[in-house]
């Protein structure tokens, strides 16, 4: 490592390291560690957007196809989404962080002796066979109970999804692993805490302690009083540095500065269109460090307000976030809407055909 680690060092390294070269879906979704899910389609949802630049001829849609043949597992990481088998495992059993009453629990086993018998449930099934009635959800609308039963007992730990149908969630038992939970919480929080810090590093400290905070809630909220032994571990044993005022970190053994991350980070003339949820971007405080600019995600945002736009994809040239795009399907055509963070697009040669061969990948991905 050079003396002085700079920030075009740090960039080039986020860069580099996230947007390996395409592969399997297995294999990416394990270097990946985790694939944040999104339901919003615009063009396509934020997991089939992020991998379909990791994976080898991917089409919108394949997760959900393939995932039934894929050692993976749909659960509440830092954010819902997937992780490897291996990961889902390290989380359960997992406590709730909300409890149940003894009416709600025999509800719930009843729930789960229908899903044993029959294998796999959707819940329909479950509406059908049981009279749960409605109740109140977390946004104040009414949800069927036996819909919330299933939600609960999956976050719990005692189902899993087995797959989905037109997106709906159909759940089965879990497997032995996550029954039989890690031997060692200890190393379990560490464990996760690493599989965060590889899909996204390099971390300032203050994104590193937000994360080992969220996993402490979300993923094993059973060892949230232990957040704070597990973020001083990390801050030990990760690689580190101070640049700018600003500390980094990293997974050890790793160098930021290596040539071959400045090699990778430029990507040819090849232009990137990312998700929203994309690690290269999805610290919106470390995407203004490196690029200068700031990105929102204004979906949620009053039409009026925003700035960039629903649901703007950043785009990523030659290693730098220049600006961004917002994709739409009409009549069966791609139309893309470009902004720059300069005001206009680059003036190089290159670019127009990179766009242009990026629109042309899109529309492949899309099966248009």
């Amino acid at each position: 490592m050079p003396a002085i680690l700079t920030l075009d060092h740090l960039r080039r390294y986020a860069v580099a390291r996230s947007l390996f070269k395409p592969t399997s879906l297995a294999r990416a979704i394990a270097k990946l560690g985790f694939v944040q899910m999104d339901p919003i389609r615009a063009p396509a949802r934020a997991q089939d957007l992020t991998l379909r630049l990791r994976v080898k001829d991917y089409r919108a849609g394949d997760l959900e196809r393939l995932y039934p043949r894929l050692a993976v597992e749909e659960d509440f990481f830092v954010n819902y989404g997937i992780v490897p088998r291996a990961t889902h495992a390290l989380m359960h059993p997992r406590a709730a962080r909300k409890s149940w009453s003894k009416t709600r629990w025999a509800q719930a086993e009843a729930v789960l002796e229908f899903v044993r018998d029959n294998g796999v449930a959707h819940p329909r099934a479950v509406d059908a066979a049981f009279d749960h009635g409605t109740t109140k959800n977390w946004f104040g609308g009414n949800s069927r109970a036996s819909t919330q039963l299933l939600d609960g007992l999956h976050r719990r730990g005692l189902l899993r999804v087995a797959r989905r149908e037109s997106g709906v969630r159909l759940y089965a038992p879990p497997h032995r692993a996550a029954i039989d939970g890690p031997g060692d919480p200890d190393a379990a929080f560490d464990a996760l805490v690493d599989v965060v810090v590889g899909k996204y590093a390099p971390l300032p400290a203050a994104t590193l302690a937000r994360f080992v905070a969220w996993l402490g809630m979300a993923a094993v909220p059973q060892w949230q009083g232990q957040r704070r032994a597990a973020l001083a571990r990390a801050k030990e044993r990760l690689a580190k540095a101070t640049v700018e005022g600003v500390r980094w970190y990293w997974p050890a053994g790793e160098n930021p500065a290596s040539r071959r991350f400045a090699d990778d980070a430029m990507q040819g003339d090849q232009l990137r269109l990312l998700a929203p949820f994309d690690p290269v971007v999805w610290d919106r405080d470390r995407f203004e460090t490196f690029w200068g600019w700031a990105y929102r995600f204004e979906a949620y945002t009053p039409a009026p307000k925003r700035v960039r736009g629903y649901y703007a994809l950043p785009m990523l040239w030659r290693g730098q976030a220049i600006g961004w795009a917002n994709v739409a399907v009409r009549d069966g055509q791609l139309q893309v809407q470009t902004g720059y963070a300069n005001g206009r697009a680059p003036s190089d040669a290159a670019f127009k055909s990179a766009l242009q061969e990026e629109e042309e990948h899109l529309a492949r991905f899309l099966g248009l």
